[in-house]
């Protein structure tokens, strides 16, 4: 009858500890959560409503949503994917609906429900969960590992599994790191931007739904939604390219250059030709009172006025040079980015265990028999939407049912 010991009560780590015990009864399951409740990161996640996984069903598709890992998700997605979430807990009693973004929620918009639900099936599958007793060190003993947790007690189990999370923090880390493993640096993934300009100030709260952002002079770029805050910009297009560029947005201190469309598939030129037609239909209203862009008022006059277009003015008085700047102003306007804030509904990292020294086949470790790995511990982070929701269920499915046959 193995023993398996389970450090880290999030999604990755109670997917693995229910699908452990329900594949093999016999298995001793213990689960090990350093706080007072687990699953504290589903709990925030998606506002509130967790945000369970992305309507993406196509393996080959899924792993472009992940910055890192991409690869080697692809033959674990195959295994198990979105459409395996979503039978999952509906099996349990927990249906899931799609949003226009592929964003998918538990239909009652309440994360109590999925925390709910996987509580009940780790009770039922009779898994040992252990809250407020966090593993901070493990060492081999003999073919298996000592476990001590955070209250001074030590477990001895045959198998580990580090599902830990991947902040700076995370004791799984530390672990793995102690245990042969390599590290890949920590930086933040999936950040906000701050941003002090003109352009922007007293707009908080207004959102663009289709937006292009990029960083001149490389390869980065995201699209969609833009959401302008207190501090600078956020939204899905603002996440995206935070995920894309962690690395290199870290490298220079989170200041750099940020151009910006606000409408998103269109060229300076095509947006040059509707104001030119919009002048011709409507001449005589105000640049103020007049938007055909369809973007948000306000927005719109602070954009105006940076083209030197005051919004008093007349449609038929505003000459071609001044259109052209306007069109610039919307299709490529340019920001000074100093700084970053966290966003507080992911609290994703990029870095973490190399991947290349892990089996993805079974998540058990390439340095040492008996560990497994599975959730943000490893070098893997995807964009928002309920990517890295779904790498967690797959790595943790995984590691749980290879701890079953062990």
């Amino acid at each position: 009858m193995p023993s398996c010991v389970i450090a880290g009560g999030g999604a990755a780590g109670f997917f693995a500890a229910i699908a452990c015990a329900e594949a093999n009864p016999r298995a001793r399951v213990t689960l090990c959560e350093a706080a007072a409740h687990p699953l504290a990161k589903v709990r925030i996640s998606g506002g509130g409503r967790c945000n369970v996984t992305h309507a993406c069903f196509e393996p080959g598709e899924l792993v472009r949503g992940y910055p890192r890992g991409g690869r080697e998700l692809l033959g674990p997605f195959h295994h198990w994917q979105p459409s395996d979430t979503v039978a999952w807990f509906a099996d349990r009693g927990v249906e899931l609906k799609t949003e226009e973004d592929g964003r998918m929620f538990p239909v009652t918009d309440q994360s109590a429900t999925v925390i709910d639900c996987l509580l009940a099936a780790a009770e039922r599958a009779g898994v040992i969960l252990r809250t407020g007793a966090g593993v901070r060190t493990a060492e081999r003993a003999g073919k298996g590992y000592r476990v001590h947790l955070s209250g001074g007690e030590t477990l001895e189990c045959d198998l580990l599994l580090l599902a830990t999370g991947g902040g700076k923090s995370s004791a799984g880390i530390a672990i793995a790191q102690s245990l042969g493993h390599s590290i890949e640096p920590l930086v933040p993934s999936l950040f906000t931007f701050h941003i002090g300009d003109s352009r922007l100030k007293e707009l908080e709260g207004l959102a663009v739904p289709d937006a292009d952002a990029r960083v001149p002079g490389t390869r980065l770029a995201a699209r969609g939604p833009a959401l302008i805050t207190h501090w600078g910009l956020s939204g899905p297009a603002i996440l995206k390219l935070s995920a894309w560029g962690a690395r290199e947005l870290a490298a220079c201190d989170y200041r750099f250059t940020l151009a910006l469309n606000w409408r998103g598939g269109s060229t300076a030129a095509q947006v040059q030709a509707e104001l030119a037609a919009s002048r011709t239909v409507h001449p005589r209203r105000q640049i103020g009172s007049w938007n055909p862009l369809g973007l948000p008022s306000r927005l719109w006059e602070r954009l105006a006025a940076a083209a030197g277009v005051a919004p008093g003015t007349v449609w038929a008085s505003v000459s071609k040079a001044a259109l052209q700047a306007l069109a610039l102003q919307v299709t490529a306007g340019e920001f000074a980015v100093a700084g970053k804030s966290l966003n507080k509904e992911e609290f994703v990292t990029c870095g973490g265990v190399r991947l290349a020294e892990v089996d993805f086949r079974t998540m058990e470790s390439r340095r040492s028999p008996g560990l497994y790995l599975a959730g943000e511990v490893l070098d893997i982070d995807g964009v928002t939407g309920g990517f890295n929701l779904q790498s967690a269920w797959t790595t943790g499915r995984l590691a749980g049912l290879a701890m079953a046959a062990a």
